[in-house]
C-alpha cells in the first residue's frame, strides 16, 4: 500500500549549517516517543502512516519517519531530515511518497503546523467513512476539538503529487484536524506535544462516539453555545496539558523501551 519516494526536487541540496543540534535531538526523541507509544494504542497501519515536525529554526526541513519502518521499531536515529523539495539530508533511507507529498506541503503551506500526524487509525477512520460530520459533539473528549475540524470530502487515491498535498493543506485552512473522507485523518499541531496530545484524544473520543451510535440510540448533542465556552477552556490549558502528557510518555518509555531516543 506504500509507495517509495525515489525523486529529489531539482533544487540546490540545502545544508545543514546553523541547525541546533540540541533542539533537533529533542524533536527526534519526542517524536520517537509518539510513534511507540502510538503502536501501543494501536493508531499505526502496518507502515504506511507518517508523523513529521518542522526542524527548530529551519522552516525549509523537517523530520520524518522513513519507509519500511513499523511504528514500533522507530528510534529517535532512525528519523531522516528532509528539505521540503525532497532531499535527504540526514539518515538512512527516503520517505515513503504520500509521507512526503502531504507533509512538505503542509509544513511549506501552513507554518503554523509545525507537527503533523497522519494516521488511518481505526475509530477516527471509521467515522471519515461514514456519511455526514464524522465528529459529533456530544461527549467532552470531543468537545476539545469543537471548531477546530475540517473536512476534506474529494476522496483522490494516493497522494503523489505536489498538487494533492496542496489541495489537503487547503482543505486544512484554519482547522487543526482534517477527516480525509474514505482514508484516515490528519492532526496538525503547534508543537509535537500538542499534535500528539490532539491525536490520542481525537481517537478517544471517535472510539465513544462509536459505541454510542452502535447501542441504535440517538446522540445527544452539547448545546452550541455550552460547546463553545468548554472548548475554550480546554483550549488555554491545552499547551501545558499536552507537554505533560508527552513527558508521561517519554518517562513510560525509558523504562520500558529506553531504545526508542537511541
Amino acid at each position: 500500500m506504500a509507495h517509495e519516494l525515489r525523486a529529489v526536487g531539482a533544487s540546490a541540496r540545502p545544508d545543514l549549517a546553523g541547525i541546533d543540534r540540541a533542539a533537533l535531538a529533542r524533536t527526534r526523541t519526542d517524536l520517537a516517543a509518539c510513534f511507540r507509544m502510538a503502536a501501543r494504542y494501536g493508531l499505526e497501519e502496518g507502515i504506511c502512516n507518517h508523523f513529521s515536525a518542522v526542524v527548530p529554526g529551519r522552516d525549509d526541513l523537517f523530520v520524518v519517519n522513513p519507509y519500511g519502518l513499523a511504528f514500533a521499531e522507530i528510534r529517535a536515529s532512525d528519523l531522516l531530515v528532509c528539505s521540503l523539495d525532497g532531499h535527504v539530508l540526514e539518515g538512512e533511507g527516503q520517505p515513503e511518497a504520500t509521507a512526503f507529498f502531504i507533509h512538505a506541503r503542509l509544513h511549506a503551506r501552513l507554518p503554523r503546523a509545525r507537527a503533523a500526524f497522519h494516521t488511518h487509525m481505526p475509530n477516527a477512520t471509521a467515522l471519515s467513512m461514514i456519511a455526514g460530520q464524522p465528529l459529533a459533539f456530544a461527549g467532552q473528549t470531543a468537545l476539545k476539538f469543537y471548531g477546530r475540524v475540517a473536512v476534506d470530502d474529494a476522496y483522490n487515491g494516493l497522494a503523489l503529487d505536489y498538487d494533492e498535498g496542496d489541495r489537503i493543506a487547503a482543505t486544512l485552512g484554519t482547522a487543526d484536524v482534517v477527516f480525509l473522507r474514505n482514508h484516515g485523518v490528519i492532526v496538525t499541531g503547534p508543537t509535537v506535544a500538542e499534535a500528539w496530545d490532539d491525536l490520542y484524544y481525537l481517537e478517544r473520543a471517535a472510539e465513544v462516539q462509536l459505541k454510542a451510535m452502535g447501542s441504535g440510540r440517538p446522540l445527544v448533542p452539547v448545546p452550541e453555545a455550552i460547546a463553545a465556552r468548554t472548548a475554550a477552556q480546554m483550549r488555554e490549558g491545552d499547551p501545558e496539558s499536552a507537554r505533560l502528557h508527552l513527558e508521561s510518555i517519554r518517562r513510560r518509555l525509558a523504562r520500558e523501551e529506553p531504545d526508542f531516543s537511541g
